[in-house]
């Protein structure tokens, strides 16, 4: 069966949904989840794959970590960041975010190209 929401979503419902797609709306924070998806990285891997300065991917990890959608820990000198368990990721390319009553999925949508030259 399939369950249905309330017909009327709290304030705080709505709060935290807001939050949560006013800090997805920016497509760096955003693409950092999705790389944090598969793993943990460490800022100078962020900046290197992400192709941006240091202070800008420091900021935006700032960003989710104060909003905790992140978390780090600390080997040495280096800080590694990851998905916090607020996520899930049940599979390559998605990400389940979960708030309150709500659970919101990304997720890419694989499509098939057919080579017409082995026809």
């Amino acid at each position: 069966m399939v369950k249905r929401p309330p017909a009327r979503v709290s304030d705080q419902d709505l709060d935290q949904l807001t939050s949560l797609f006013r800090l997805l709306s920016d497509k760096t924070r955003l693409n950092i989840l999705i790389l944090l998806a598969l793993g943990e990285r460490n800022v100078t891997s962020l900046c290197q794959e992400l192709e941006l300065p240091q202070p800008t991917v420091s900021h935006h990890l700032g960003l989710l970590r104060m909003n905790n959608l992140i978390g780090n820990r600390r080997d040495g000198k280096q800080v590694y960041y990851g998905i916090n368990g607020r996520f899930q990721t049940p599979g390559e390319n998605s990400l389940h975010f979960a708030v309150e009553n709500y659970t919101i999925q990304i997720s890419s949508r694989g499509l098939e190209i057919e080579n017409d030259s082995e026809a």
